[in-house]
């Protein structure tokens, strides 16, 4: 029988809405239920199924190991319907003591290693919970927090995690969605514990405030944090930023002046035998020409033998030499972007992380207290009436013995409850003796005290914060000392000298020519050449500049586009062929051309102007850029094109401007701005054309123009009082004999 598919249910939808929808769906899911964690116990769903599974099979610290392949065919089964591989591998992550800072699974077996290598099969090892995710799992079975159907409906989950420790930031995350990203460095407990207890105490603090406490990341391998502690800061109070972590070394002194360097901890996330292979690589390449040999001695402990080229070596150079070249100096993000209470994905700083942690503990709180007043008071209901049996034993007993339905005669008699009735009808014979009734009122003071402190605690919120204060001391005492507590991240700053001596070390210092021409092909010819007259070129093309510099030195390229560009002498080809053109070492647009190119100081000034006519005065440290795409310094208008950027001469004190309707301005250079980048103040006034040429000058000197290839013509004081003003004027027509080119020259 033929199919109908033109029935009611079939719909027409643009495709792009439908890819849309189902899309959106999937990021939906990706970003809530499986990569971000949740600000609240710091777990993925993944994760938060492993424990639960795990404290379901009573694998608590006391008790013994359970092969994971168990842990992992509970989870799959009942709670998270994946590949066993991707479970396993979170399972293996949270027994790794060198990735996670206070691990939650307890491992036997082989878990891995620093190396990288695998760790066995899930049918070999074994696992149990530690004590840290004990504390997370503290009151879940008292209505902590909320429970939700499993993927088949016929199991509960736990929504989240009582999480009476500070997983969150102690143990970090990682994780990638769908157009967001998570990244958090584990801290130390002890000092979350000691910012979250500062910030019961004072809910205004900020973050610079709670920064007393919380250094700074504090990393299972150690190592050195270099960031400055404003960058910290900063990277805590926005929640985005990154920290820079070095290898923890010692120099370890040898006979007759010598010495070697040892590596005891490596960054974070390193893998040892990739980093062995990594230098091994760089010192074949002839990246490391101060180091002589590697060897790694690991046993349980990293030890990487360093030895120098000669005992001359000063070790810091050596050392940042590698820090350079090799893993052993690494960037770690942090990205704070977690699910809040609601559910809803933000990026959150140190206090609005640590804020909320301790709101989750205020509402897990409530939620155990008033489960254990209505368990004590469902308690002292039934003792109440095992205590009016004991005072009124023989009435009882014929009651029992006489009546059909003695259940509603006791009710009647004593006036109590059908649950205390039943508890009565329900008592064995031996409970009658008078041992019995002493343990029952015992129990029944006990728990009248239990009940009078729990109704005085959900009647106050300043005595409820009180106990997750004591809590949270607790948590601190248990786990921020010892060997699992103790902070093995130190802090230290990075030597600016070592740095200016690598990169003498690194780089022969040499003189070259660095030549460009006209069509954008750059070179560097060894020596300082005194006459490039006879440098060949590509036909149609001509030279442009030639420039003497060094190999160690920077060149400063400026476009037209109004963006400086920084170029190393040393990464320029030799000196053989046409070169390389410079669009292949900066991303310098087609439409764009290089308006100057110089070597590259960070002293002095430079005066920089579009066509239109505005410019201003920029320090030459802020022309140096740090990447490929260079750094915007004027802010152009659509189609203008910068046309100046000229080196102020010490000792300049005015400038002359001459636009293209070849009219001559002179003013005082101190009616410019000094500005980092932007678009600065009109320097002549114009009423056809643009800008052609500015130039700063030293009055006492004269101003000095340019007649030909070696003619030059300098103009005293004297005789430019003509063409004298201020900033913005229209100027006057040159004196005669100016270069017809319109420019100074």
């Amino acid at each position: 029988m033929p199919i109908d598919l033109t029935g009611g249910d079939i719909l027409d939808t643009p495709l792009a809405d439908a890819l849309s929808e189902r899309y959106l769906a999937y990021a939906l899911s990706t970003i809530m239920a499986r990569s971000l964690p949740d600000v609240r116990d710091g777990l993925k769903p993944v994760h938060r199924r492993l424990l639960w599974a795990m404290h379901q099979l009573r694998l608590d610290p006391a008790s013994g190991f359970k092969k994971c392949a168990r842990v992992v065919g509970d989870v799959i089964g009942k709670f998270h319907p994946h590949g066993d591989a991707a479970v396993y591998e979170a399972l293996v992550r949270l027994a790794q003591d060198f990735a996670q800072r206070y691990p939650l699974v307890e491992g036997q077996g082989n878990f891995g290693n620093i190396d990288g290598d695998n760790p066995a099969a899930m049918r070999y090892t074994e696992a149990r919970l530690t004590e840290v995710a004990q504390a997370l799992l503290a009151g879940i079975e008292e209505d902590a927090v909320d429970f939700r159907a499993t993927y088949d409906g016929e199991e509960k989950e736990p929504v989240v995690l009582p999480a009476a420790f500070p997983n969150l930031l102690a143990n970090g995350a990682q994780g990638i969605a769908v157009g967001m990203a998570t990244s958090i460095p584990p801290h130390n407990a002890g000092e979350l514990c000691a910012a979250a207890l500062h910030l019961i105490d004072n809910p205004d603090a900020s973050v610079a405030q709670l920064m007393r406490f919380v250094k700074g990341p504090d990393f299972p391998t150690g190592g050195v944090l270099i960031e400055p502690r404003e960058a910290i800061r900063s990277a805590y109070e926005t929640g985005r930023g990154s920290f820079r972590l070095r290898a923890q070394w010692q120099v370890e002194e040898g006979k007759f002046g010598t010495w070697r360097i040892i590596v005891t901890e490596i960054p974070w996330q390193v893998q040892k035998a990739r980093l062995v292979e990594q230098i091994a690589q760089a010192m074949e390449e002839k990246k490391l020409p101060l180091l002589a040999d590697l060897r790694d001695e690991s046993t349980d402990e990293v030890r990487l033998v360093l030895e120098p080229r000669a005992k001359t070596v000063d070790p810091e150079v050596l050392m940042e030499s590698l820090f350079r070249a090799t893993a052993l100096e690494s960037r770690v993000s942090l990205n704070m972007n977690v699910l809040d209470a609601t559910r809803t994905p933000r990026v959150m700083s140190l206090k609005e992380c640590l804020r909320a942690w301790l709101d989750h503990r205020h509402v897990v709180l409530e939620r155990v207290s008033r489960h254990r007043l209505a368990a004590a008071e469902r308690r002292i209901e039934v003792l109440e009436g095992y205590l009016a049996v004991y005072l009124n034993l023989d009435e009882v007993i014929r009651i029992i013995r006489t009546e059909d339905e003695p259940k509603p005669v006791l009710m009647k008699r004593f006036t109590i409850s059908e649950i205390q009735a039943d508890a009565i009808l329900n008592m064995r014979l031996r409970s009658l003796r008078k041992l019995e009734e002493m343990e029952i009122r015992k129990e029944h003071k006990s728990l009248s005290g239990e009940r009078k402190r729990l109704r005085a605690l959900l009647a106050s919120e300043k005595e409820r914060w009180a106990a997750i204060a004591a809590e949270i001391e607790e948590t601190r005492k248990k786990f921020g000392g010892g060997t699992l507590g103790t902070r093995r991240t130190r802090f230290a700053e990075a030597p600016a000298a070592a740095a200016e001596a690598v990169e003498e070390a690194l780089t022969v210092r040499e003189p070259v020519t660095v030549v460009y021409s006209e069509k954008g092909w750059i070179r560097a010819m060894k020596g300082h050449l005194a006459d490039v007259s006879g440098l060949k070129f590509k036909d149609g093309d001509h030279l442009f500049a030639a420039i003497h510099a060094e190999t160690t030195d920077r060149l400063l390229a400026f476009g037209t586009n109004g963006r400086a560009y920084t170029i190393a002498v040393d990464k320029l080809p030799g000196g053989r062929g046409d070169g390389t053109p410079i669009r292949l070492l900066i991303d310098l647009p087609n439409d764009a051309a290089l308006l100057d190119l110089q070597v590259q100081g960070t002293e002095g000034r430079f005066l920089v102007a579009g066509a239109q006519g505005k410019g201003f005065v920029v320090e030459a440290s802020e022309l140096v850029a740090g990447t490929k795409s260079g750094k915007q310094v004027i802010t152009l208008d659509p189609g203008e094109e910068a046309v100046v950027c000229a080196p102020i001469p010490e000792g300049a004190d005015h400038v002359a401007t001459i636009g293209e309707n070849r009219k001559v301005l002179i003013f005082p250079l101190e009616e410019l701005p000094v500005l980092a980048r932007g678009k600065g103040v009109a320097l002549q006034k114009f009423k056809d054309g643009g800008l052609a040429d500015a130039k700063p000058f030293s009055m006492a000197e004269g101003l000095a123009v340019r007649l030909g290839e070696n003619r030059v013509s300098v103009r005293a004081k004297a005789e430019l009082a003509e063409w004298m003003g201020h900033r913005a004027a229209a100027g006057r027509l040159p004196w005669k004999g100016f270069p017809s080119s319109g420019r100074f020259g």
